[in-house]
């Protein structure tokens, strides 16, 4: 199973640090980042804030780890850690296979 893990970050350079991490070490075949704004409950209160959202695309095997990287990397105090299973064609299919590892049994968790 593949997935797409989705963590809004403070600013592109938490995001640009967390996804070169997460690439490095193989936890992720690609990621993307976007500029967003976010209207969002916080504490009581209504706020609104630009955010980088990352886009991880990788193996759900890898979910664990991913997420763990995330966390030690995040400024917030509740990052926002989400993921959805995607298809794709086989070929890219082996790329994220390849670029990860996967099969390499290292069962994740949710």
């Amino acid at each position: 199973m593949y997935i797409i893990v989705y963590t809004p970050c403070a600013s592109r350079e938490e995001a640009e640090k967390i996804g070169r991490a997460v690439v490095e070490e193989k936890l992720a075949a690609c990621v993307n980042i976007f500029p967003i704004t976010s209207i969002y409950r916080w504490k009581g209160k209504v706020e609104t804030g630009e955010e980088c959202v990352l886009l991880c695309k990788t193996a759900r095997e890898k979910f664990a780890k991913v997420k763990k990287m995330i966390k030690k990397l995040h400024s917030y105090e509740l990052p926002v850690i989400i993921y959805w299973k995607f298809r794709a064609e086989r070929d890219v299919l082996d790329w994220i296979d390849g670029s990860v590892g996967a099969g390499d049994g290292e069962p994740g968790e949710l």
